[in-house]
């Protein structure tokens, strides 16, 4: 890696050099916009909006729109009179417990390396502040430009290492202009969304996701170097469909959760007892069957007996 920037840190009278590096690097896929017939870049021309014609790179300058849709153009002497800061400082304000922190603030993610005498002082903040278990808000000068961030001890390969991390200003995060209203939950739906939350409990372990998408990408695009016949990839299971019946669907992930770890599933118990009341039915019908014939035959003995006593009086009373 390569160091982006070079300072100290600075808590009360303590100062620690350090180099800053960037700690994250983004693999996301991108492609060109390209002429199909021959595959050249498509490149765009810088025209004014007002006559049409092409500027050229030394007759743009910025501009500043306000919110009533007036252009102002700002020179560089302009700009020079703005208040910047070249300042090599990282500044520690406070130590704040870090759930004060909103996650949503947090923007870009950089190491701290200790340059030549900051070793102990930079072991020094890092043991402190992982036993107060907080995080420290400072204040850095990055691009000429004060922003805030935190620094806190993150695990690595190479051992605990403090993190920076820059943080965007409170009125950039966007308020929602909707508003969501609770729904009607039933105490049966709460208790087997519960059970899910338990089924799909566990550590996060991040090397057990990949990019599925770049995968495919790498893989079409090395098919189509080659000359080889590209391989179609499989189509997501998962549905987003509107859920009808809200404990039905949570019962079958449930039982989806606990089929991919091996557990039986409610479906599996269910049908075993079902088998055994199947069973017990059948038995039941025969056993019903093989008396119906008895009762039937003792009948026909009943019948044909009293047949024969009518007869039997009816020739002592001719005699």
């Amino acid at each position: 890696m390569r160091a982006i920037w070079k300072g100290s840190v600075s808590f009360g009278l303590v100062n620690v050099p350090v180099k800053l590096y960037s700690a994250t690097e983004s693999h996301d896929v991108s492609f060109r916009q390209v002429h199909a017939s021959d595959g050249g870049r498509i490149r765009y021309q810088r025209l004014c909006s007002l006559d049409g014609e092409e500027v050229a790179y030394s007759d743009i300058a910025k501009g500043y729109e306000t919110e009533d849709g007036e252009m102002v153009i700002l020179t560089d002497d302009d700009l020079a009179d703005l208040p910047v800061t070249s300042s090599r400082e990282i500044a520690v304000e406070r130590f704040v417990p870090r759930e004060q922190i909103d996650p949503m603030l947090f923007e870009k993610s950089y190491y701290l390396e200790p340059e030549g005498t900051g070793a102990k002082p930079y072991a020094l903040l890092r043991q402190a502040l992982l036993d107060a278990d907080r995080v420290a808000v400072v204040t850095v000068a990055l691009r000429q430009r004060t922003t805030v961030a935190v620094l806190r001890v993150r695990e690595t390969d190479a051992g605990e290492v403090i993190v920076m991390q820059t943080m965007m200003w409170p009125d950039e995060i966007r308020t929602p202009d909707f508003s969501v209203e609770a729904g009607e939950v039933k105490d049966a739906e709460v208790k087997m969304a519960s059970m899910l939350v338990e089924t799909l409990a566990g550590d996060f372990d991040a090397s057990e996701f990949s990019d599925d998408y770049a995968e495919a990408v790498e893989k079409l695009v090395t098919a189509k170097i080659e000359g080889g016949e590209v391989e179609r990839t499989p189509t997501s299971t998962k549905t987003s469909g509107e859920v009808v019946d809200l404990l039905a669907a949570l019962q079958r992930s449930v039982d989806a959760a606990k089929q991919s770890r091996g557990e039986a599933t409610s479906e599996e118990t269910p049908a075993k007892k079902g088998s055994s009341t199947k069973a017990a039915a059948k038995t039941a019908k025969k056993s019903a069957a093989k008396k119906a014939p008895t009762k039937k035959s003792a009948a026909k003995k009943s019948a044909t007996k009293k047949t024969a006593a009518k007869k039997t009086a009816a020739k002592k009373k001719a005699s």
